[in-house]
Formats: structure tokens, C-alpha cells, sequence
């Protein structure tokens, strides 16, 4: 039985102990997707108000939302403060409850490159001043980032363990349109591709099960992103969450979620054509709370990773 290159995995043959991710949620962060730069509402599938919900979100900045052309930033004192005191908390309690050694701070909500250069890098400079921290992960869009935040980043990975995350979702141009992504495939192609020259490590996301779109599609979107040369990947199933777009079309009957066979079916297929280098970072998704209107299997991961690895077991593998 072949066990899958995992994330994990690699962080432990890289460091020699275990690291851990250190989700953060800074206040004042939001997206070209949601504040009308490129589109409005986010995408079909996003809730955004969940975005919002972290540990000690600071009451000011509430409204307060920085972009790209911002010019000033009154609130990055309390930023830092936000950012030390979630990393600080959650930190202690990985260590305590999984044994972890070191820590990559990974700035997961919203759009974590759209903001002024100068507090990007307060924040990520913040988090590498922290003990014990390895390096950083960046969760963006790739029509949000700018030349000099990425010479930046490459130039912090000289040192560090720099990851900058993408959301691919698709590479079919009619249904990034269908979601309400914002940009086009080629845009994410561009960046990945700029990312990975400039010697980023760089993870892909990528969804299945995205309105009208046939295997043959979401097998084509997992073949272009191993071939645009990403490092890691995220494996998501499309589930419907209240008070999103995504959901008024599943209520009119317009949406049907993927089948669990089929997320397993597509899954297999992707994973058999990934190439050996190309780590996992997460093999499925859910939500196992009153918001998830559907498909009622994405609800226990446990469940669906117990699935996962008796279908694996059948072409070979574990995770």
C-alpha cells in the first residue's frame, strides 16, 4: 500500500519534527470580490459574514476594509496586536494537543495579498519574529497580488519557508463566470506561473462538483494546475451554505450537489494523474454545523476520510 505524499508529511521530512499551520483571521481584510473592485457578493458558493469570525476580532475595524489602492492604514498597530495574540493562543494549544514543535503562520481569511505593501509587510515580518515559526502560508486570489509584494515574498523564502495558496477552483472561463469569481483562468495560470519562478512554494486549490461541470472538466482542471506546476494541493467538494448565492440556486432546484461516488470517482482519477513531487494539503471538506444545507455527506470528515481510504485501498493507496 502506497501512502499519498501528504503536507505533513513533507514539513517533517523538511524540519524533523512536526509543524503545524497557525490559521490567523486579521480584521480589515476583505476582497476585490466583495467590495465591487472586480465583482460584488463574492463567490455563488462563499458566506462571507464567516470569514469574519476569529478569536478576538477588533471592534474599530469593523467597516474598515483595506485594498490595494488604500493609502493609509490607522489600524495596523491593532493588526499586529490581533495577529500576536491569535498566534499566541492557538499556538500554545497545538503544542499542547498534537505535539507540535514549529508553526508556519498561515494567513488563511479573506485575501491576504490585497492590502498596502507596507502592511503586508509589517504582518508578515510580525509573524516570522514569532519563536518557533518556520515560515509563512498566504492564502490569496491571483488577481491580488502585486510585482513587488511577490519580489518580497521571494525574497523572504530565501530564509524562511514562504507558501502562497491560490484559489484555481476551475480552469473552464464559463464557470469562474457561472461562481462570480472575478477573474479569468488565465489569470491564475499567469500568477502561479510567476509565483513559481520567482522560487515560491505555491498550493491550488481546487473545487469539484462546481455547477455543470462534467469529470471530464474537473479531471482538465486538476491536469492544467499539476502542469502549471504547483507544489501542493487542496481537494474541495462543493457543499451549499446558508445565506450564500449558491444556496437560493439549490432552493429554486437550479444547483445539485455532487454525489459522494462521485466526489470519490473524480478524487481516485485525480490523485492517479498527480504527479509523485505534489504534496496533499486536504483531500476533502465539510461542515458539520445548522449552516450546511448540502449534500448531507460532507457533514462528518471523519466519515468521508474513512470513505476516502476504502476507495484508495482499491487502486493501492493510503492517506
Amino acid at each position: 500500500m502506497e501512502q499519498i505524499y501528504t503536507y505533513g508529511g513533507y514539513l517533517k521530512n523538511k524540519f524533523g519534527c512536526k509543524v503545524y499551520k497557525v490559521g490567523i483571521n486579521i480584521s480589515g481584510f476583505t476582497c476585490p470580490n466583495i467590495d465591487g473592485t472586480v465583482a460584488k457578493g463574492g463567490c455563488t458558493f462563499c458566506e462571507n459574514d464567516s470569514f469574519s469570525a476569529s478569536t478576538d476580532q477588533v471592534q474599530e475595524l469593523k467597516g474598515f476594509h483595506l485594498n490595494l489602492n488604500s493609502t493609509e492604514n490607522p489600524y495596523l498597530e491593532k493588526q499586529l496586536k490581533q495577529l500576536e495574540v491569535q498566534f499566541n493562543a492557538i499556538s500554545k494549544r497545538q503544542a499542547k494537543e498534537y505535539g507540535a514543535e514549529k508553526f508556519l503562520v498561515y494567513f488563511q481569511s479573506f485575501t491576504n495579498t490585497y492590502a498596502p505593501f507596507d502592511t503586508l509587510k509589517a504582518l508578515y515580518e510580525k509573524a516570522l519574529s514569532f519563536d518557533n515559526v518556520v515560515g509563512l502560508s498566504i492564502g490569496t486570489r491571483s488577481d491580488s497580488i502585486t510585482e513587488e509584494t511577490l519580489e518580497y515574498l521571494a525574497k523572504l523564502n530565501e530564509d524562511k519557508e514562504i507558501w502562497i495558496e491560490f484559489g484555481i477552483q476551475s480552469v473552464y472561463d464559463e464557470t469562474l463566470l457561472k461562481i462570480n469569481r472575478g477573474h479569468d483562468a488565465a489569470n491564475v495560470k499567469e500568477w502561479i506561473i510567476k509565483s513559481k519562478d520567482a522560487g515560491l512554494n505555491v498550493c491550488g486549490h481546487l473545487i469539484f462538483g462546481l455547477a455543470n461541470e462534467t469529470q471530464e472538466m474537473m479531471l482538465e482542471t486538476a491536469k492544467q494546475a499539476y502542469e502549471w506546476g504547483i507544489d501542493s494541493v487542496k481537494y474541495h467538494p462543493l457543499y451549499v451554505v446558508k445565506r450564500t448565492a449558491l444556496a437560493n440556486e439549490y432552493n429554486r432546484g437550479e444547483f445539485t450537489p455532487i454525489s459522494e461516488q462521485e466526489y470519490l470517482d473524480v478524487l481516485m482519477k485525480s490523485l492517479l494523474m498527480k504527479p509523485k513531487n505534489v504534496n496533499v494539503q486536504r483531500i476533502t471538506a465539510g461542515l458539520d454545523d445548522d449552516s450546511l444545507l448540502a449534500p448531507s455527506w460532507c457533514r462528518d470528515k471523519n466519515i468521508q476520510v474513512k470513505n476516502i481510504n476504502s476507495a484508495l485501498k482499491k487502486i493501492g493507496l493510503k492517506y
